[in-house]
């Protein structure tokens, strides 16, 4: 069975361990709370972005928030033509004239924060975005970004395949 961060066989990758997390969370942070920007809500894009969205929602001191469901990535660099909405749906009327924070834990190709600010914007929301890594061919430059990369990387939430039950 393959999983999400099945890169045995890449020679290059980066490697977000648990205590790094812990690192990078707070950093960004520090980098969101120094840029002036004051989040109403953090939208975190599931399922990457639902860890980094909850420490940044503690570390920020921000209440409120909630998540948008996107697949894009299949399996290792294995995608869907191109990313897809799931169910349920963020109920985006709410959003008109808030400040948003979108939080994913990397802009890979950017195509799935790029379609979640496009949403969020259209229903009138100030949106900035945040990310762990960022690469160099993401569409999108996010307004935060801990580190960047061109390797893949592995977080610590996804390096070991899914449980089964015990027979």
């Amino acid at each position: 069975m393959a999983y999400h961060a099945d890169s045995s066989d890449l020679d290059g990758k980066e490697v977000l361990t648990w205590d790094l997390f812990g690192t990078a969370g707070r950093e960004l942070a520090q980098t969101i709370a120094d840029s002036g920007f004051e989040p109403e809500i953090i939208i975190a894009v599931a399922r990457g972005g639902l860890l980094p969205a909850g420490h940044l929602s503690y570390a920020l001191g921000v209440k409120l928030s909630d998540a948008i469901n996107v697949e894009f990535y299949t399996d290792v660099a294995t995608t869907l033509p191109d990313p897809v909405l799931l169910e349920p749906l963020l109920d985006t009327n709410a959003l008109k004239g808030k400040r948003l924070l979108v939080v994913d834990d990397v802009a890979d190709s950017g195509r799935t924060l790029a379609l979640v600010l496009e949403l969020l914007s259209q229903q009138g929301a100030e949106c900035r975005s945040a990310v762990i890594y960022a690469k160099s061919a993401s569409v999108v430059d996010p307004d935060y970004v801990w580190r960047r990369t061109d390797e893949w990387i592995v977080f610590p939430w996804s390096d070991e395949p899914p449980v089964t039950p015990n027979v």
